[in-house]
């Protein structure tokens, strides 16, 4: 019984180490598979990653406005990069990674 009581406790504390790790968006990740397409090239009249000049403007309107814009849509941008099965904490850590890249 002991063993088996052991091998429990095992899987639950590799389950829970899982979801935790699962739990923190890759804003990286996100970012290549949802945002690259027109954040790399600008179409649409997207801010291109790493353009100070362009992401000032919209840095400047706070990132809760740059967040709400990139969840619910904004412009010609659809929501979520019309990606909708990317969860609002997905869209934001690509916000983030973007951010970043002109701070």
């Amino acid at each position: 019984m002991k063993p088996l009581f052991t091998a429990l406790i095992a899987a639950g504390a590799a389950m829970a180490f899982s979801v935790a790790a699962q739990a923190e968006a890759d804003g990286e990740a996100v970012y290549n598979q949802a945002c690259m397409a027109c954040h790399m090239t600008g179409a649409a009249g997207a801010p291109i990653k790493g353009n100070k000049e362009a992401w000032e403007p919209r840095i400047e309107k706070g990132i809760d406005t740059l967040y709400e814009h990139s969840i619910n849509g904004f412009n010609a941008m659809p929501p979520k990069g019309g990606n909708m099965s990317l969860s609002d904490e997905e869209v934001q850590a690509a916000v983030d990674f973007m951010v970043e890249a002109v701070e």
